[in-house]
C-alpha cells in the first residue's frame, strides 16, 4: 500500500514557502497546493493581481504565479481546512535566533514550529505526512512526534483514526536563485523511518528530479546535513574574507589568489570571490545553532572552531567600516555617502543580516549622511533596518541623515563617496563621469562586490579602493 498525495499544505508563506510550492505546483498539475500563513497582509500580496507586488522577489517567481495561482496552487489564511484536507503538510516557518531565556542568542526559536505542530494534531482528519522545510536543530522532529503523537492518545472516538509520519526535506536553496535550485537541485535530502512516507514524497519530486539525485537518510541525518552545508559555505566566505585583507596589506590581488585556489579539484570555485562578508536569514543563525548544539554535547573546541567563522564574518564588516572612513581624511562627519545595494545579495529583496546594515549603521555612527538605492528593496525596509540608529543620532537642526532613491542616477548628487554593496548588474554599467560631475571632490569609489567597471571609475577620476586589490590614489 502507497499514500496518495492529492492535496498538499504549506504552513508559512515565507521565502521558501512560497517559491517551493509555486515550482511543485508547475511540476504536478494533479496536486493541489495550499500556501497558509497567519499573516493576512502576505497572504494578500501573494494573492495580488500585481505580480510586482509579490512579497518576494525571485528570477522567474512571477512567471510561475501567474501560470500556476488559482489552478492548482492557492494562498490562504484559511489554517484549519487546509490542514484538515491535506494528504502531506510541510513546515516552512520562520526558526530565528532566541533573543531571551536559555541559549539566548544562538539556540532556534522553536515557537512556530511548535505551534504548527499543535495545529496539525488539532485539525488534521486523517493519515498526515508531516515534512520539515524549515531549517532545524537536530532532533526537532522528535519534538514534533511527541506533540503530534500526544494528540492520538488524546483521540476521542471518531469516524477517522489521526495518524502521523515525520520526514526531514531541507532546503538547498540559495537565494537570487530560487527557482533554479528548485528546478534543478544538486540533490534532494529525504530524512524518515518510515518507507511508505518517503516513498510518498520522493513520488512528488520524481515528477523532474532524477532518482539519483535524490538521497535518503535517518530524520537526524537529514537535520544535521542542513546545518552543516550552510556552516560550510559560511566557513569558505569567511576563509576567503580573511585572505582578501592579507592581500590588501601584502600586495597580493585575491581574484588572482582565488582562481589559482579554485583550480585545485579538491577545493573547487565555489564561494571564492570576497566580499563585505555573508547575510541572509541562515547562515549565521545555523552556524550559532551548530555551537549551541556542540556546547550542549560539551563539544567547546568544536564550538569554538564554528565561532570563529562568525568572528570573522562581522570583522570583515567592521574592517570596511573602518577603511572607508580612514581613506576618508579619518572623519566622515557632515559627509553624505551613497549606498547603492541593500540586499544581502543581488537578485533578492532579502534584507536579513546584510553587511549593508552594519555598514551603514557604523558610517551614521560617525556622524555621516546616507543616500541609499536598492532596485528592489523598499524604503519601509531600508527604513526599519536603520531606523534606532537615525534615532538616536537625529536632532531637530540636523539635515536629514538618510535618504533613500527610486532611481540611481539621484542618488550621487554630493556625495563625497560611493560604496557598492550589492552586486546587482546594473552597477557594471553605472556612467562615472556623470556622477563625478555632481559629487564633492575628492571623490572616492569602494566596490566590496567587485562589480563596477574599475577601468571607468579610474577615467573619471575617482580615488578607488576595491575588496583585496590594490588601492588607486587619483588625487
Amino acid at each position: 500500500m502507497t499514500f496518495e498525495i492529492r492535496k498538499v499544505c504549506c504552513i508559512g508563506a515565507g521565502y521558501v514557502g512560497g517559491p517551493t510550492m509555486a515550482v511543485f505546483a508547475n511540476k504536478c498539475s494533479n496536486i493541489q497546493f495550499k500556501v497558509v500563513d497567519i499573516n493576512r497582509a502576505r497572504i494578500n500580496a501573494w494573492n495580488s493581481k500585481d505580480l510586482s507586488q509579490l512579497p518576494i522577489f525571485e528570477p522567474g517567481l512571477e512567471k510561475l504565479i501567474f501560470k500556476c495561482r488559482e489552478k492548482n496552487l492557492f494562498f490562504t489564511t484559511d489554517i484549519e481546512s487546509s490542514i484538515s484536507e491535506a494528504d502531506m503538510i510541510f513546515l516552512s516557518v520562520n526558526t530565528p535566533t532566541k533573543t531571551k531565556g536559555i541559549g539566548a542568542g544562538k539556540a532556534s526559536d522553536l515557537k512556530w514550529v511548535e505551534a504548527s505542530a499543535r495545529q496539525i494534531a488539532e485539525f488534521s482528519s486523517s493519515h498526515t505526512i508531516v515534512v520539515e522545510k524549515s531549517t532545524l536543530p537536530v532532533r526537532t522532529a522528535e519534538t514534533i512526534k511527541k506533540i503530534l503523537e500526544s494528540s492520538q492518545n488524546n483521540q476521542t472516538k471518531s469516524l477517522t483514526n489521526k495518524s502521523y509520519s515525520v520526514l526531514s526535506n531541507p532546503e538547498f536553496l540559495a537565494e537570487g536563485n530560487a527557482i533554479k535550485d528548485l528546478e534543478n537541485p544538486d540533490r534532494v535530502l529525504i530524512g524518515g523511518e518510515d518507507n511508505k512516507a518517503i516513498s510518498a514524497l520522493e513520488g512528488i519530486y520524481l515528477n523532474w528530479i532524477s532518482p539519483e539525485k535524490i538521497i535518503k537518510t535517518n530524520l537526524w541525518s537529514s537535520e544535521l546535513s542542513k546545518l552543516t552545508a550552510n556552516a560550510f559555505l559560511a566557513q569558505r566566505i569567511s576563509s576567503i574574507n580573511s585572505i582578501s585583507a592579507i592581500c590588501e596589506e601584502t600586495g597580493a590581488d585575491i581574484y588572482q589568489v582565488g582562481k589559482a585556489v579554485g583550480l585545485d579539484s579538491r577545493i573547487g570555485n565555489k564561494f571564492l570571490m570576497p566580499s563585505p562578508g555573508f547575510g541572509g536569514s541562515c547562515f549565521q543563525k545555523d552556524i550559532l545553532n551548530l555551537i549551541y548544539l556542540c556546547e550542549f554535547y560539551k563539544l567547546d573546541a568544536v564550538a569554538k572552531y564554528w565561532q570563529g567563522v562568525i568572528d570573522i564574518n562581522k570583522w570583515q564588516k567592521t574592517r570596511i567600516s573602518q577603511l572607508i572612513i580612514n581613506k576618508l581624511f579619518g572623519n566622515v562627519s557632515g559627509k553624505k555617502i551613497a549606498i547603492l545595494g541593500f540586499a544581502f545579495k543581488s537578485n533578492t529583496n532579502d534584507i536579513r543580516n546584510s553587511p549593508a546594515i552594519d555598514i551603514c549603521e557604523d558610517l551614521l555612527e560617525e556622524g555621516s549622511s546616507l543616500a541609499i538605492y536598492d532596485p528592489k528593496v523598499t524604503d519601509a525596509q531600508i527604513n526599519n533596518a536603520l531606523e534606532n540608529k537615525i534615532q538616536r543620532f537625529k536632532s531637530s537642526d540636523e539635515k536629514n541623515l538618510l535618504n533613500i532613491y527610486s532611481s540611481i542616477d539621484d542618488v550621487f548628487k554630493d556625495c563625497d563617496a560611493v560604496i557598492v554593496l550589492t552586486e546587482w548588474q546594473e552597477f557594471s554599467f553605472i556612467d562615472w563621469v556623470k556622477c563625478a560631475k555632481v559629487m564633492r571632490k575628492p571623490s572616492w569609489v569602494f566596490d566590496t562586490r567587485s562589480c563596477v567597471n574599475k577601468q571607468e571609475v579610474l577615467k573619471a577620476g575617482f580615488n578607488f579602493w576595491r575588496i583585496g586589490s590594490e588601492t588607486h590614489h587619483i588625487l
